[in-house]
Parts: structure tokens; sequence; C-alpha cells
């Protein structure tokens, strides 16, 4: 199985259940988290329950000669405290099959779930405009703008030229990735993403996606001239696009700094759009303080 080395881990959701997954797209079949279905059967909302259960299960299987067991990988994905950590993950068949070993009321239909959502990946390389359109759709049931979401999604396609940037130019490992984004990140808005993320009260969500219009603007700013200095430097491996992604940030950091002054707003804010804030409204840009 293909290592999971670029940023291609996905969420997909069941009912209120968040189920980690990631595409093989040499082989294009998709991983799901035997975890996360072990906490959809079981009906757990918290980990080590469902971690326990699947703990059993695996023991009885083994004993009772299943080859279930033996077809299921080992991954690095997401854990609950944000770090990459490994675990059990099996394709659409084999979750299939483990899905009967679970006495559940959930089993009939998270197999009709599995059925739909194993083919999005192939509906979607066939023709990208649907995962657009799904990404449009599910920030429009969160309350975005529909000048929000044309915002986030010109940002993330700044992002996605910077990072086939990076792919062609020597960084390859997932970690390598992370280094230089927090780098970009840091120069502009004078916050690591976990500081940004913490002044924002988030845990696991993605910080893009809870950004007001300006911190969209200025990140995707950072990132445009952080790829454009690479471009024109030929900027090769770790270090040369660490210098790359300094320079980039600081041009995104003077502007930021420029209008905070003669707007007298914050660009980088607390604000959210968490669902225990939906009285709160997200300002497009931030609320005035003393500079």
């Amino acid at each position: 199985m293909k290592k999971n080395k670029g940023p291609d881990n996905q969420i997909a959701i069941f009912e209120n259940f968040k189920i980690r997954r990631h595409y093989d797209e040499k082989a294009e079949i998709w991983y799901f988290s035997v975890i996360d279905i072990i906490r959809v059967l079981i009906g757990q909302s918290g980990y080590q329950a469902a971690r326990n259960y699947w703990k059993v299960l695996k023991s009885r299987l083994k004993t009772e000669g299943s080859e279930l067991v033996t077809k299921c990988n080992r991954l690095k994905m997401t854990a609950e405290d944000g770090k990459m950590r490994e675990t059990d993950v099996a394709n659409i068949e084999t979750i299939l099959r483990l899905v009967q070993s679970v006495p559940s009321p959930k089993a009939e239909p998270i197999k009709l779930w599995l059925a739909k959502v194993g083919h999005e990946r192939i509906q979607e390389l066939a023709d990208p405009e649907k995962s657009l359109n799904r990404a449009r759709e599910n920030w429009k049931k969160h309350g975005r703008s529909g000048k929000w979401i044309q915002q986030r999604m010109m940002g993330q396609e700044t992002r996605n030229k910077l990072t086939d940037y990076w792919s062609g130019h020597g960084i390859k490992e997932k970690d390598e990735f992370a280094i230089l984004t927090n780098i970009i990140h840091r120069e502009w808005s004078d916050l690591t993403i976990k500081e940004h993320k913490n002044l924002k009260g988030l845990k696991t969500q993605n910080l893009r996606d809870h950004m007001n219009e300006a911190e969209l603007i200025f990140t995707a700013l950072a990132e445009l001239s952080t790829r454009q200095i690479a471009e024109t430097t030929e900027a090769m491996g770790v270090d040369e696009n660490k210098v790359a992604g300094k320079r980039g940030g600081g041009i995104a950091k003077k502007a930021r700094i420029d209008l905070e002054n003669k707007t007298g707003r914050k660009v980088v804010t607390g604000d959210n759009y968490l669902k225990n804030a939906e009285s709160k409204k997200l300002p497009e840009q931030g609320v005035p303080v003393k500079l």
C-alpha cells in the first residue's frame, strides 16, 4: 500500500461521526480507519471504547483463523491529539466483512454509506468539478458566505500550486510540508499554526476553515509570494525552500502591518465557526483594537 507522505488524508462524515480515510491513488482504493468504523457500530463517541472493542474482536478473529485481521494494514493518520499515529485501516471489502462481525443496528446504514463514499474519489478524478461542488455545498451548510467560499477556494488553489512546486523540488515527507507551511505562517502572522489554532479555540479542526476573509487573503499572499520567490531562485530541498518561505511570509507580514496601521483592526483574530458559537458571527476582518 502507498505510504501516506503527502497532505492527502481526508475525513468522511457518517451521521455525527468522523471517519478517517486515505486514498491510494496507485491502486485506486480507499482505506478506512477500523477504529472509526467500530465507533459508529458500537455507538461510542470516545476512541478508547472502540480501541478496546477492536482489540477483543481482533483477538477472537485471530483465534478463529479469520483472514480479515491479516487484510488490515497499518497507516499513519491524524489522532485525537493532532499527531500522526499508526492505526489499523482496511479497504471497503474488508470493512464490509468486519461489519458483519459486530452486532449493531448501524450495520446496514454504514454498509450503504461505504458503498456511496467509496466511489467519490473515482468520480472526482474523472470530473474534478464534483469535488469542488461538494466542498462548496459543505461550506454553505456551515454558514459560510459566498464571498468567503470564493476566497477559501482561491486560497486553496494558491496552496496547491505551492505544494506542487515543493513536490517537484525535493520536498516529499509530510513532516517537511508541515515545517515549511509553519515557517510561512509564522512569518506573516507572528503565530505558529498551533498558536493560531489555540487562539481560535480549535483542536483537530482545519485552521483555514475557521479563518476570516483577511486571514485567508494574507495566507494566500504569503504562499503566492513564497512560490514565486522559490521559482525565481529555483529553490531545491528543505533548506532552500525555508529561505523562500521566510521571504514570502515576510512580504505578507509587511502588508498585514501596513493594513492594521491604516485601519486600526487586527487581521489575526480568535473568531471561529465552531458550532458552540453559532450566535457569534465571524466578521470579514478583525475587531478594532489599539495598535
